[in-house]
């Protein structure tokens, strides 16, 4: 039943993705209806779900033992797609940095909360991949990118790209929020502070699902022929190598068993994040390698989870 409902949330995602794609088909919005709605999602949406989560979220959840999983097999899988660059694909920085991230960057927002609630039963085992990603891995991608873009970067300039990170900013403030509630007791949000935050924070799985959805209109997937290897090498690294990686390290090295070792492996099979093609359309590079590394990653990882739900559970 579980998995049923897991599977259900898979289809939530395609209607979005598809209703993103038909208002593209039908000019609603414009030719920069995309644009803005990655745009917004960026410095919008996403930091105010980000704050939203974990400023609820219990200090001693957000981070625990699991997250040593998460961060080993996210790097060594990322390595191997860059050590595979090296030898075969000989992308340079920007494209490198989308691959390294298609490899593994977790969709651990609009999947892996609701895998975690459906197939996990417990929607708190994401927040220390949350965390993870948007302080560590988002800004050392953020600011290759960057560097791609402009062309320039120095230890300033990388410090203030760190700081200026919307993703980052909302994150940390949720672990503050955090911090405070466990040292005192309770919420220092008022309620009519935080629902509009919450509310606004709703609006960002959509909003990047949708703008996802129109990056398809007017193009086919896999259409570029040159960056078909890398697009497989980038699904078959996020979909089978890491949650490999991530169950030899639970299981050998933390010597994790029974459910905590399934919810380790089950979440490092989830697919590719959405916000690598938002980061990407952000500075518009790799953008179609993002999108069709998402795209097939997403397709795939069903398949996936319910095997391990075969093997593990």
């Amino acid at each position: 039943m579980g998995l049923l409902s897991a599977m259900q949330g898979f289809v939530v995602i395609a209607i979005i993705i598809g209703t993103g794609y038909a208002t593209a088909r039908l000019n609603i919005g414009g030719p920069s209806a995309q644009m803005v709605l990655n745009r917004y999602a960026f410095f919008v949406t996403n930091p105010f779900l980000m704050f939203a989560i974990l400023s609820k979220e219990p200090i001693a959840n957000i981070f625990n033992q699991s997250i040593v999983v998460a961060f080993f097999s996210a790097v060594a899988t990322g390595a191997l797609f860059l050590l595979l660059n090296r030898l075969f694909f000989h992308m340079g920085p920007a494209d490198a940095t989308v691959g390294t991230l298609n490899s593994l960057y977790l969709n651990s927002n609009n999947i892996g909360l609701p895998i975690a609630t459906y197939i996990l039963g417990n929607p708190t085992l994401v927040a220390p991949i949350l965390v993870m990603q948007q302080a560590i891995f988002a800004p050392i991608a953020l600011t290759v990118l960057d560097y791609a873009a402009t062309g320039k970067i120095s230890f300033k300039r990388a410090l203030g790209q760190l700081l200026r990170q919307p993703l980052l900013i909302g994150s940390l403030g949720g672990i503050l929020v955090s911090v405070i509630s466990a040292r005192t007791g309770f919420y220092p949000i008022p309620k009519f502070i935080y629902d509009p935050i919450y509310m606004i924070g709703q609006a960002a799985v959509p909003m990047i699902l949708m703008a996802f959805g129109m990056s398809l209109h007017g193009t086919r997937p896999m259409e570029n022929k040159s960056s078909r290897p890398a697009v497989i090498a980038v699904t078959v690294l996020k979909n089978v190598v890491m949650p490999l990686i991530a169950f030899l390290i639970a299981f050998f090295i933390m010597e994790f068993r029974g459910k905590v070792l399934y919810a380790c492996v089950v979440l490092a099979a989830l697919p590719a994040g959405q916000n690598v093609y938002n980061f990407a359309a952000r500075y518009n590079v790799g953008t179609t390698f993002a999108r069709d590394g998402v795209l097939i990653s997403t397709i795939t990882s069903p398949s996936v989870i319910a095997l391990i739900a075969a093997l593990l559970d």
